[in-house]
């Protein structure tokens, strides 16, 4: 796989590689993150929430402090090719980083801007990353370990209050995660630079089917809605080009 020139703001495990940047007028893509799904376009069936990271279904009452999560292999998959090769020196997908990346989520409706690149000109139809369990011995995440004790065995950490009560979410969820770019980005050496906005919805993590809050704490290791979470924190995600890095997928277009 490639290894291209990144900016991070992010504290990350590891070292990134490069084997140089681009050339100067050449675009950058960048990659942000949210965790608020804009007011105009509400999660169907779940309640609504008051802020990114206060939500309330008229009897329970969540409020969200801080919220972790480690992602690996963020990559932009080429149109022309099937899948990202993990055959050092590939072409087929540019990294964002290859990992594991911590995320401390920002709350409050704000958008991090996190990492940008300089791809080579292509046209790009996917988003690909990891949620990674840290593991307790792969050298892979030592560095990681070293630098993040409090996530080895987990890949999200969650703290906050339930109804008053002080809680901690963690989850070992691992998952590969796939997002199609529709329109996809088209990337030319004098084209403008663009930004691509991974949500993770917070508002839909901690809900059963019918909406109503359930406590965080009974989706830990062995808990009740352990299987319940776990899902919806996958079928949270979403990747869509955001031009002004707003994270409203409304103004995208």
């Amino acid at each position: 796989m490639k290894r291209i020139a990144i900016i991070l703001t992010l504290a990350i495990g590891g070292a990134a590689c490069s084997d140089g940047a681009g050339p100067a007028d050449q675009a950058q893509v960048s990659l942000s993150f949210s965790t608020a799904r804009s007011a105009a376009a509400p999660a169907p069936g779940f309640f609504a929430s008051v802020t990114a990271d206060t939500m309330t279904d008229g009897q329970n009452e969540l409020i969200i402090t801080k919220a972790e999560v480690v992602l690996r292999e963020i990559e932009l998959k080429k149109s022309d090719v099937v899948e990202c090769d993990s055959i050092m020196g590939s072409d087929d997908c540019e990294e964002f980083e290859i990992g594991p990346v911590l995320l401390d989520l920002p709350l409050d409706g704000q958008v991090q801007q996190a990492i940008a690149i300089t791809p080579d000109p292509a046209t790009y139809d996917e988003l690909e990353f990891e949620i990674h369990k840290v593991s307790n011995d792969d050298p892979e995440d030592a560095a990681f370990r070293a630098a993040y004790p409090h996530m080895v065995g987990k890949s999200i950490r969650v703290e906050g209050t339930y109804n008053g009560v002080t809680f901690v979410f963690e989850t070992d969820l691992d998952v590969e995660q796939e997002f199609d770019l529709v329109p996809p980005i088209t990337v030319s050496d004098l084209s403008t630079s663009t930004n691509v906005n991974v949500l993770l919805d917070l508002s839909a993590w901690f809900v059963d089917g019918a909406g109503s809050l359930v406590d965080p704490q009974s989706g830990n290791k062995g808990g009740m809605n352990e299987s319940l979470i776990k899902e919806n924190i996958k079928q949270s995600v979403e990747a869509f080009e955001d031009h002004d890095g707003d994270g409203d997928e409304s103004h995208s277009s």
